[in-house]
């Protein structure tokens, strides 16, 4: 725990984006790892930087995108394996 902890904060402490650019990107994350509590969390911390629900909402079009991409990726690898011609 003390390990994610750190973590947690040497990400939240970054000097390069602000604060409202990472949480759409935690949002981001959370929705595509399906996790509920990073979800609430993060929703909270986004609206306390000051995100509108219209970015958040824009940000979270992005991750439905790269997740029909990756599903549509990985649909190709299904098809290719059912033909034996499958990477693995």
């Amino acid at each position: 725990m003390k390990g994610f902890m750190a973590l947690n904060r040497g990400a939240s402490t970054t000097t390069h984006i602000d604060a409202k650019t990472r949480e759409f990107i935690a949002l981001a994350v959370a929705v595509t790892t399906r996790c509920q509590g990073c979800i609430d969390a993060h929703a909270r911390k986004a609206k306390a930087a000051g995100a509108t629900k219209e970015e958040v909402a824009e940000a979270l079009g992005v991750a439905i995108a790269l997740n029909a991409g990756a599903a549509l990726t990985y649909s190709l690898h299904v098809l290719d394996a059912m033909d034996g011609t499958g990477q693995g």
